[in-house]
């Protein structure tokens, strides 16, 4: 390992870079509905407060877990972000760009310090330009954005350690690994396979460098970033490790695939944007920037994946030309890439979104912009202006990719379960003054929680088995909602509700039926009567 010597230049680099990503985002910011998952972090802030595990503090119901893998790092974050700025899209959205913006420029600061400034500037390039790594920030229902500030920023901590040897560093590093873990569990994945591959890279180092003292600062920092996780497994016998830990290898090549597709971009076509021709009432672009969008989208031949593919696999063949640490950095890379995704693709009911896939990012990024870098320094003087046109050609591909996204979400908006027909619902239900709001399908109630700032009577509804439900269906102020047929996340609740109902003697009504803004009947307000 080294460290580089410090470029006048490159900084102004990377914040541009940082930049570009953050510029990049706010255009997406309005142009989708905020989706259930996006908005589970605000559960245990707005009424109906709702969280998996909690402690009592002075009186208080101090929410530390979501789920059983998932804290409420970001809920603590977001009291601040939401008491200075109100509950909206862009309150919600914006700071997770800013997260991102962060890691690139931390990121930029890593590769520095491993493989020199080449290296750094390639690498920001490359991950700012990423277009799964903006949508899954800015719309962060992984979530994701935190994940990768705090590794990164854990990383650049370790490294500055082991080059200085500042205790704090080590101690700020493994606090920060800490929260990671405690954030999201899955973190595991990356940081077991960040400190395999340290190990297997630069063992004799590492041991050079370690002693007790140093040990119990990593072990105390980890356990106090984790502490709240910790705190939950140690009163639930691990619970969090019991649950999550079973594996599955019947699936390894659909997630080789999606691994494969998150790399070039085009992992979620389909999933977060529509892709139908048959869009009822397309929207035609509107402004200057949604027509440049739409005519580069055209010229470009409506481009749905980067050649980030063929980048990686140019960085493979050209990764024997690297020597000392560029090499080693290389190999650190591959081997903390292997080592996690193994675990991500062989953990049951995981492993096989783009939310699990991009968690192993900016580890390609890495392997491509130090072997490009290395290879610089073996090719002459042809070497330098040849990778830079291959990193700008990269970059280029992988805006097009971005450009394709905002196009398709301009003139056919999203998915059900990012559809902005929620904003016209949440108005709705504004003027409904309905006792109960019911939500008979998955993908509602955590949206509209939000979205109301938690004055919406939410409950869960859509529990044909669950006794109370015989109470609601009897209450006149009772308002159900699900999605329309064909929309429906969950097929068929709606209708078992309405079975339930007809048994107890009552049919359903139908009050409104709200769509989006292009034209798809999206959700269905009813009630029941006798």
């Amino acid at each position: 390992m080294k460290i580089s010597t410090q470029g006048r230049r490159s900084p102004y680099f990377a914040l541009l870079a940082s930049a570009f990503f953050l510029f990049s985002g706010v255009f997406f910011v309005p142009h989708l509905g905020v989706q259930n998952d996006e908005a589970l972090f605000a559960s245990p802030m707005l009424p109906p407060r709702d969280w998996f595990y909690r402690i009592r503090i002075f009186h208080s119901d101090i929410a530390l877990l979501l789920m059983s893998y998932l804290g409420t790092l970001k809920t603590l974050l977001y009291k601040l972000v939401f008491g200075w700025f109100g509950v909206s899209a862009a309150s919600t959205r914006i700071p997770m760009l800013l997260a991102g913006a962060a890691s690139i420029w931390l990121f930029f600061l890593l590769l520095r310090r491993l493989a020199g400034e080449r290296a750094a500037c390639i690498g920001c390039t490359l991950l700012a330009a990423d277009s799964l790594f903006l949508l899954t920030t800015c719309f962060d229902w992984g979530p994701v954005a935190l994940q990768h500030l705090l590794i990164i920023a854990g990383l650049l901590l370790a490294v500055r350690f082991y080059q200085e040897g500042r205790s704090l560093s080590l101690f700020l590093a493994f606090l920060l690994f800490g929260l990671a873990v405690w954030d999201k569990a899955l973190a595991l994945w990356m940081l077991s396979g960040i400190g395999i591959a340290a190990m297997l890279t630069v063992p004799r180092r590492i041991l050079d460098t370690v002693n007790l003292r140093r040990i119990g600062i990593a072990i105390g920092g980890l356990l106090l970033g984790a502490s709240p996780l910790l705190i939950y497994n140690l009163t639930h016998r691990f619970a969090t490790l019991q649950e999550n830990s079973a594996r599955d290898f019947s699936d390894l090549q659909g997630r080789a695939r999606l691994l494969q597709n998150t790399v070039n971009g085009q992992a979620m076509f389909g999933w977060l944007v529509e892709e139908d021709q048959d869009t009822p009432a397309p929207h035609p672009p509107s402004g200057a920037l949604e027509s440049l969008s739409a005519d580069i989208s055209s010229i470009a031949g409506h481009p749905r994946h980067s050649l980030m593919v063929y980048g990686f696999l140019l960085a493979l063949l050209l990764a024997p030309l690297a020597r000392g640490p560029d090499l080693r950095a290389i190999l650190f890379a591959l081997a903390a890439l292997a080592l996690a995704w193994i675990q991500m693709a062989t953990t049951a009911n995981a492993g096989g979104s783009v939310h699990h896939s991009i968690l192993l990012w900016p580890l390609p990024a890495m392997v491509i912009a130090v072997s490009l870098a290395a290879a610089t320094r073996r090719l002459g003087r042809a070497g330098l202006p040849v990778v830079l046109a291959l990193t700008a050609i990269l970059a280029a591909s992988e805006a097009l990719v971005t450009n394709e996204y905002y196009a398709l979400m301009v003139r056919d908006g999203g998915t059900v379960p990012w559809t902005d027909a929620v904003y016209t619902l949440s108005d709705y239900l504004k003027s409904s003054h309905a006792k109960t709001v019911a939500c008979v399908d998955w993908g509602i109630m955590d949206s509209l929680r939000l979205l109301n700032r938690g004055t919406l009577p939410l409950r869960w509804g859509g529990d044909e088995n669950d006794p109370r439900l015989a109470d609601l269906i009897a209450q006149p102020a009772t308002l159900f909602l699900g999605h329309t047929a064909g929309r429906e996340v969950f097929p068929g609740k709606t209708e078992k509700v309405t079975q339930r109902a007809a048994a107890l003697g009552y049919k359903r009504k139908v009050l409104a039926v709200i769509g989006d803004s292009f034209g798809r009947p999206t959700f269905e307000v009813f009630s029941f009567e006798r």
